[in-house]
């Protein structure tokens, strides 16, 4: 019965239970459904709002940044490139071109932003069935490279990387696989060399630049295969290329200081590219690399073209056009008239010639002449040969101008008398007696025409006979003493002081400095400053010896420099070989009437003495010429046309032989003409000959004067 009973209140219990749970969930239910809708019309506000802001962005894009919008998704697809454009001419001072531009048909590929190593290596197969481009020598790296592009065989080539080489960064993965390839791998045939060479050009390119593919012996079938099938060619195109082209017809001793042009190969020196591309040059860009190609790159360089180049999704160039048309280069018209230069030339290699024929000049490196107007420093022309020693034949080395230096000899002594002049110890056309210079414990240095007796003589005298003594007295002054035989020099003769007064009076007209030319590589000669170092200090007899020309060396260019400076009355101006810059007709041809820039050589000092004083020195180059005594130097250049001036130099000299010192002479001469009115300043220069050969230095200014004459009008 208990039992029973417990059972029956279980079952109500339980009953009970379920019936309360179940209203429970009923009102949990109903709890639900009323909070139902709030949330739904929370989020339906929550993404009304998203839409507004959505909307009002799309709207202030379209509306406001619209068009930079569009700005910018053009940009993503067409990009700007650049082509090269002719140099400009180089004419002589007849308008004769020396050196122009030789136009070709090209090929040309631009390389697009994504173009891998495969890309180019299956367009190079398709351009080599198309076209013929001559297999060029490949190194051992280009082969493989162009093995590697092929993504089968690098598929291969990555199968033999070992597991820590397959660790390694890219370019360093990338040695490993080009050091995977076998010699035999790049056995390759004529076809495929041909088809390698195409990759080399393509994947020297940059992204965006532009290459030549082929620019020499293009074909018309090749132009009209390639423009036919440009669309399945990416960034192959036809253009023009041009080379620089020299005029046979021309003097060769002008093409030395022409200079040249780097190749596309070649692009940007290696020592210049970073001044190149900041200026906007590319890095296959050709550029002038020597002499006046190179001096005046920033002229004859032309506009570059631009174009359009439309990309697809993948980077690749799908269309180029030209929307902004190039322009040549500018144009160098020279001081020289080549007809005179080749005169010029001819008549010292015919001298020179004979000398070296005759043995006279087995041990001479050269013979050089310059001729300049000194009144504005156009160089009018420059002659210059070479020699080995023992040989008997010369070469053509107009260059040595401006780089190779010798001792000048007596031609120097206007600037021994100028610092005599402004260090106070002569005054005008003063007296002097010329007598040999005995010092202590040296030898006799004396003039050439007086070795042992002594005879009175003025500054004109001492420049128209070429008193070597005179000029060492006037030194002596300026050490504050008097020659007296035997005499030691004092202290001050061994000083940079006293060296630097004479070299200072000496560079006034060009000697000892550069002569500021116009063309790059020019030596300032050699100057002994051995002075605040361990070396010797030059002693005293060396500045004696430096008074007389017959210790420093000066180039050909600075002599002519100097004879300039004497002609015009003081003022050393700067030789120059280029008269102006032109521009372009319709044609691209030279226009006269379009001068962008006249040269005129520049003012680099002026000689510290007085018109009277100098009109001195101009005295004495005359007399050395029209006088008539028997020691009178350059009597020789008295037929010459125009009236000339002159000052002779000799200089003992030597030369190293098979181990031997061999004795030698350098004869040298300056002049000018006409006298009153100069219009040429001339420089000849003939070192280390085995005799005095003042009769040929002197035979070369005559004939050269004459040359001048006959072209220019007298």
């Amino acid at each position: 019965m208990h039992g029973r009973k417990t059972n029956s209140m279980r079952k109500k219990h339980n009953f009970g239970n379920w019936l309360n749970k179940l209203k429970k969930a009923d009102a949990a239910n109903q709890q639900s459904k009323s909070h139902l809708p709030f949330r739904l019309t929370i989020l339906f506000y929550i993404v009304l709002g998203l839409f507004v802001v959505l909307i009002g962005r799309l709207g202030y894009l379209q509306v406001v940044n619209g068009d930079a919008m569009r700005k910018e998704l053009k940009s993503s697809t067409t990009i700007k490139v650049t082509g090269s454009t002719p140099r400009g001419v180089i004419y002589d001072a007849n308008g004769t071109a020396l050196v122009s531009n030789e136009a070709n048909p090209a090929i040309t590929f631009t390389r697009g932003n994504n173009m891998e190593g495969k890309d180019l290596y299956k367009l190079a197969n398709q351009l080599n069935q198309l076209i013929d481009v001559p297999a060029e020598d490949l190194t051992t790296r280009d082969k493989k490279d162009y093995w590697l592009a092929d993504p089968k065989q690098l598929e291969e080539a990555q199968k033999r990387l070992s597991f820590k080489e397959k660790g390694l960064e890219s370019a360093e993965q990338y040695a490993a696989l080009v050091h995977h390839v076998t010699k035999d791998e790049i056995q390759f045939n004529e076809t495929e060399m041909k088809a390698a060479t195409i990759f080399k050009k393509m994947n020297s390119a940059a992204t965006l630049n532009t290459v030549y593919i082929k620019s020499k012996g293009v074909t018309n079938e090749e132009l009209a295969t390639i423009a036919e099938r440009s669309a399945e060619l990416p960034g192959v195109s036809t253009g023009t290329d041009w080379q620089r082209s020299y005029n046979d017809s021309a003097d060769s001793s002008l093409k030395s200081i022409l200079g040249t042009v780097s190749t596309e190969k070649q692009g940007l020196p290696a020592e210049d590219a970073a001044k190149y591309l900041k200026k906007g040059y590319q890095r296959n860009d050709r550029v002038g690399i020597s002499y006046l190609e190179k001096e005046y790159e920033s002229v004859l360089q032309g506009k570059k073209t631009e174009y359009q180049v439309s990309l697809n999704q993948q980077g690749n160039i799908t269309g180029q056009k030209e929307i902004k048309k190039g322009s040549k280069g500018d144009n160098l018209v020279l001081t020289i008239n080549s007809d005179f230069q080749k005169q010029v030339g001819d008549i010292l290699r015919n001298h020179y010639q004979n000398l070296v024929n005759n043995g006279q000049a087995i041990y001479s490196p050269g013979a050089y002449v310059v001729a300049m107007d000194p009144n504005n420093g156009q160089v009018l022309a420059m002659a210059g040969y070479s020699h080995q020693p023992g040989s008997r034949e010369i070469q053509e080395n107009t260059l040595g101008t401006i780089s190779s230096a010798f001792e000048p000899g007596s031609v120097v002594k206007a600037g021994t008398i100028t610092a005599g002049y402004e260090q106070g110890v002569i005054s005008g056309n003063d007296t002097m007696i010329d007598q040999p210079i005995k010092l202590a414990g040296t030898a006799v240095k004396s003039s050439i025409f007086n070795r042992n007796s002594t005879i009175p003589m003025n500054t004109v005298k001492a420049l128209e006979w070429s008193s070597n003594s005179y000029m060492m007295q006037i030194v002596l002054r300026m050490l504050g003493v008097q020659y007296v035989p035997e005499m030691s020099l004092p202290t001050s003769a061994s000083s940079k002081e006293m060296y630097d007064k004479l070299r200072n009076a000496f560079a006034e007209y060009g000697m000892g400095v550069k002569t500021g030319i116009d063309l790059p590589n020019e030596f300032a000669g050699y100057i002994n400053k051995d002075f605040g170092d361990d070396k010797y200090a030059p002693g005293g007899g060396n500045l004696l010896d430096l008074s007389f020309g017959q210790y420093d060396t000066y180039t050909p260019m600075q002599l002519a420099q100097y004879a300039s400076t004497v002609a015009n009355g003081g003022t050393r101006i700067a030789p120059h070989v280029v008269k102006g810059v032109y521009g372009n007709d319709a044609n691209g041809n030279l226009d006269k009437n379009k001068v962008i820039k006249t040269m005129s050589g520049d003012k680099l000092g002026q000689v510290k003495i007085s018109a009277e004083q100098m009109g001195i020195i101009k005295e004495g180059f005359y007399q050395a010429v029209h006088g008539h005594d028997a020691y009178t130097t350059a009597t020789d250049l008295q037929d010459a046309e125009l009236n000339p001036a002159a000052k002779t130099g000799t200089a003992e000299t030597s030369v190293p032989i098979d181990g031997q010192v061999v004795n030698t002479i350098n004869s040298n001469l300056v002049t000018y003409a006409p006298y009153d009115k100069p219009r040429v300043a001339i420089s000849v220069m003939l070192p280390n000959l085995s005799v005095d050969h003042d009769d040929t230095n002197k035979a070369i200014a005559k004939d050269v004067i004459n040359a001048f004459a006959q072209t220019y009008g007298k």
